[in-house]
């Protein structure tokens, strides 16, 4: 295994030579929840389930009946929403293309943002009316563009959730109107939730919390968001919301202070009242409790020397395609061990974009809990003959 140098943030990484990092202390005034007050008082909740966890880890930070399976309503729209930023993110589907609304989408009950049979709206605009209303007819349209058809979307819908992890969930529909076999659990909904916050494009619909849209047609109608969180609690910049008579009220939402993004998720609460108290008392629960330390930040450039085979220079800037980041405990110190981990079999020429490796960061009990992988942000180039000649009269210059 090669050895070499990073500097990262003033912290040096030497391949193979761990660096141990202990947690800071929480600050004067940003004293923790005690653990045992803070979960009897979350355990007071007439909701049928709840999870919390943080994103970057997706360390459970709270949990209670995770695994129970409920109708989760319009959430199932979490999943619809996947595919559909999936399909641009791979350029099957772009923000600025047309969908021609059918009679089957128009024609769909419940939340919706009254769209017009015949008539063409972005796709951009049909996520918009996901986002934030809930729109039945929207996800109709989108699935219908996608998949062709809703059938076909609800199976993309259902191979997706194999791909998440998500073994407790079913999808029967595409809008989480009441329909027999539909259901997840919390744990689930939590799973595409993370998924979904992956998309930096989301949070541009997501924290939109009132407008006024202007349909193709020139009527105005007026968006406003189920999720009232993100107005009225400080750092929700996402989420869905779900209620049917079987549902009850449900929420998965997420928050953000600081460096630390965390997910709740509430499942057949009695009322949108106690929905949004608890999901506020999870967040409150997480940040209160808990801060995130960025080891790592996605695509920061990151300079060292690396012998690569062939190559002309040993000098190369690499870069990370996630965040490397730890969870803490506010006033516990913990000792972590970060590790670079670079290919033995790398050869010259490599493109920018290659992977050459991963960070991985160990804990003291030797768990790895979390790594990403290091890729060029540079084309490497191979060495010539000259390079090759003027490699070894420096060599040579050195040992006389």
């Amino acid at each position: 295994m090669k050895k070499f140098l990073i500097v990262i943030a003033c912290i040096s990484f030497v391949l193979g030579i761990t660096f141990s990092l202990g947690a800071p202390a929480y600050a004067r005034d940003e004293k923790p929840y005690p653990m045992p007050k803070a979960e009897k008082h979350l355990e007071s909740y007439s909701s049928r389930s709840a999870y919390l966890i943080d994103y970057d880890t997706e360390t459970v930070l709270y949990e209670r009946n995770p695994d129970d399976k409920y109708p989760i309503a319009s959430m199932v729209k979490i999943m619809t929403l996947n595919i559909v930023f999936d399909e641009i993110d791979r350029g099957n589907l772009s923000f600025d293309d047309t969908v021609v609304i059918s009679e089957r989408a128009s024609g769909m009950g419940g939340s919706q943002m009254f769209l017009d049979t015949g008539l063409e709206y972005s796709v951009n605009d049909l996520i918009k009316g996901v986002t934030v209303v809930s729109a039945n007819d929207a996800s109709v349209a989108l699935a219908e563009k996608i998949a062709g058809s809703v059938e076909g979307f609800i199976d993309l819908m259902n191979e997706r959730s194999k791909e998440y992890g998500m073994d407790n969930t079913v999808f029967v529909n595409v809008t989480g109107l009441p329909q027999e076999g539909q259901y997840s659990t919390a744990r689930d909904v939590s799973k595409m939730m993370k998924n979904l916050l992956k998309h930096p494009k989301y949070y541009e619909f997501s924290s939109i919390y009132l407008e006024n849209y202007n349909h193709p047609d020139g009527r105005v109608t007026e968006l406003t968001n189920t999720n009232k969180l993100v107005r009225f609690y400080d750092g929700c910049d996402g989420g869905k919301t779900g209620f049917t008579n079987d549902a009850m009220f449900c929420l998965s939402a997420t928050a953000k202070r600081g460096e630390t993004r965390v997910i709740a998720t509430v499942l057949g609460a009695p009322t949108s009242k106690d929905r949004n108290k608890e999901i506020t008392d999870l967040f409150n629960y997480g940040f209160h409790n808990y801060h995130t330390i960025k080891l790592i930040e996605k695509d920061k450039p990151i300079e060292g020397e690396i012998e690569i085979k062939g190559a002309k220079s040993n000098k190369i800037t690499i870069t990370s395609l996630e965040d490397i980041a730890i969870l803490e405990k506010k006033g516990v110190k913990n000792q972590y061990e970060v590790k670079i981990e670079i290919n033995d079999s790398l050869k010259a020429p490599l493109k920018q974009g290659d992977p050459i490796g991963k960070a991985v960061v160990i804990d003291e009990k030797g768990n790895v809990i979390n790594e990403a992988t290091l890729v060029t942000l540079t084309d490497i180039e191979s060495r010539s003959y000259l390079d090759s000649i003027r490699k070894i009269f420096e060599n040579w210059s050195l040992t006389v």
